[in-house]
């Protein structure tokens, strides 16, 4: 594609990352056919082609208008443009750039301001999300649906938490909002890990990966709560003291992942972004990689509980888009007897996309809809995912019970090894 970028942006960092991601696209169309949205709604400017032509102009210093923001937020940045792309467009990057100056042109209504601040200073902040939360489940009949359907009915124990006592030592991101919603989630993990011989850790005060207001488009916040992870992990990483740095939220590790490109700029945090970036693992990719051992623990489990459940597995589009990991974790409930049901469509996004089903209800919930009724169809008595924000849009409409996949291995391990 031909690019002439105007001159407030073209010999900047930004400008020339664009510019090479833009002379990429060849405008073929492929992207459209995987793209949530432009299937939702059949509209050339809510598909990545014609985004790209909005970003394009913005880029080019054409005028910028509230229709070029509305298009851009009803964007999923699901990145099933990326996996489609036969020319490598990295649609993520671009989208992150053309966000960010179309919403310093273009003022937001008031109503739209204070409720982006308020998920950016609400949902990153575990000692404030908690409390809330827990008002939120008291008086759920008084709020609006949209918030009500957000709060789980129960929220699962996290159980036992086994003390370090292996030479092998990973880090495990606490997060956000996984530790208030599903706490169980990184004790599962623990236990898991900790049969195969590595122990499995939380550093204090490393919380949000900085993925929430980042992708609010509060960058600057964003990057400084990147900052804070980084020097509360950097110790033990500096020492030699971790083997990884595990994610069991696929949209934390897609993000994390991605800090070396983040902080190349930057250089204070350059060196130490991308060591961290190196380190991080997805859970499935640390235990694909102890497939042997995991095998061979399973082998112990009474044959009467072996028994085959019927499992839809949701893959996130951070896990198979963003991470581009697929298969793995399929492999894995497999091993524990699970009989996966057929999904269709299952490279389409469920409509959760971190904030995205709080300011665009009405595109996530027919999301949520197309999505359930695809991992339903089978008829699983189980459905799965590997993230956080994807469990909670899912479980607050299915008739199926949702849960995080590592709890299924957790079950299987402590039957086996009661």
């Amino acid at each position: 594609m031909q690019t002439a970028l105007a001159d407030f942006i073209k010999d900047t960092p930004e400008g020339r990352q664009a510019d090479a991601i833009l002379r990429k696209c060849v405008h073929c169309g492929f992207c459209n056919a995987t793209c949530p949205t432009y299937q939702l709604l059949g509209d050339e400017l809510d598909g990545p082609r014609g985004r790209i032509y909005l970003m394009k102009q913005v880029l080019e210093g054409a005028p910028v208008t509230v229709n070029t923001q509305l298009h851009l937020d009803r964007c999923l940045t699901c990145r099933a443009c990326e996996t489609t792309c036969p020319s490598g467009v990295q649609y993520g990057h671009l989208v992150d750039i053309g966000r960010a100056i179309v919403d310093s042109k273009v003022p937001r209504s008031l109503t739209d301001r204070i409720k982006r601040r308020m998920l950016s200073l609400v949902l990153p902040r575990r000692a404030l999300f908690g409390p809330l939360m827990f008002l939120g489940g008291m008086f759920r009949g008084l709020l609006p649906e949209v918030l009500a359907s957000k709060i789980p009915e129960a929220v699962a124990s996290a159980g036992s938490w086994p003390a370090p006592r292996h030479a092998r030592r990973m880090l495990v991101l606490a997060g956000c909002v996984q530790p208030v919603l599903s706490p169980d989630i990184n004790a599962a993990a623990a236990r898991v890990l900790d049969h195969i011989g590595i122990s499995l850790s939380e550093v204090a005060g490393a919380g949000c990966c900085g993925a929430l207001r980042y992708h609010l488009n509060h960058q600057t916040d964003g990057l400084n709560d990147m900052r804070r992870l980084i020097d509360a992990w950097w110790p033990l990483v500096e020492r030699g003291e971790v083997e990884a740095i595990v994610m069991t939220a696929s949209g934390c590790g897609a993000t994390v992942k991605d800090y070396a490109h983040l902080f190349a700029g930057d250089a204070n945090y350059r060196d130490k972004a991308e060591r961290i970036s190196a380190l991080t693992r997805d859970l499935s990719e640390v235990l694909v990689a102890e497939r042997d051992r995991l095998m061979t623990l399973l082998a112990g489990r009474p044959a009467s509980l072996a028994a085959a459940t019927k499992v839809a597995f949701h893959a996130p589009c951070t896990l198979q888009h963003g991470q581009k990991l697929r298969g793995g974790i399929e492999s894995l409930l497999t091993a524990t007897g699970c009989e996966l049901t057929p999904v269709a469509d299952a490279h389409l996004c469920c409509g959760s996309a971190g904030t995205y089903s709080l300011l665009q209800p009405a595109l996530s919930g027919r999301l949520k809809e197309a999505k359930l009724e695809a991992l339903q169809s089978g008829a699983p008595q189980l459905i799965v995912t590997a993230n956080i924000g994807c469990q909670n849009q899912l479980a607050s409409g299915s008739t199926v019970p949702v849960r995080h996949w590592i709890s299924v291995l957790d079950e299987a391990l402590l039957q086996a090894h009661p």
